[in-house]
């Protein structure tokens, strides 16, 4: 097989990524939608499920975004019911927020219909495209990963 040059390759992508995207986010879970919940709060709720809960300035960093962006992420979770902010005993200027029973709920019924929605679209290539895909995609991870703590 002839392999295509690197530029060629970077056009292919620039095509097929952008529709990619919005096939997943089409079928994305109406959670999303029915919750209105942002991308940007799936992955906050996402971030605080892994840590358990995370100070504003420590949320920012991950989201890349300022305190006070993050500050209104924080806002709108709160007001729904999905996260509440909690202040360090020792040092109440410290807020850390963390997920509540109800964000929890949504978490998991999202990451189930997100799982569903991908066997339903990778149930349809053989097994060994899969482990390629997949093989491939947690290469990229890791070097996008890694070019944020190189600081790139």
């Amino acid at each position: 097989m002839i392999q295509a040059p690197l530029s060629e390759f970077a056009d292919k992508m620039s095509e097929i990524m952008p529709v990619i995207v919005k096939e997943f986010a089409r079928r994305e879970t109406h959670e999303l939608y029915k919750s209105k919940i942002t991308l940007a709060q799936m992955l906050v709720l996402s971030c605080l499920h892994e840590k358990s809960d995370a100070k504003m300035k420590d949320l920012a960093s991950f989201m890349k975004v300022s305190t006070a962006a993050m500050t209104g992420i924080a806002d709108r979770l709160v007001r729904d019911g999905y996260v509440c902010r909690v202040y360090e005993p020792r040092d109440r200027r410290v807020i850390k927020v963390k997920l509540t029973a109800k964000g929890e709920e949504l978490l998991q019924k999202i990451n189930r219909q997100r799982r569903q929605m991908v066997i339903d679209v990778f149930g349809r290539l053989k097994p060994q495209d899969r482990s390629d895909y997949l093989r491939v995609i947690t290469q990229i991870r890791e070097i996008l990963l890694n070019e944020d703590e190189e600081g790139h």
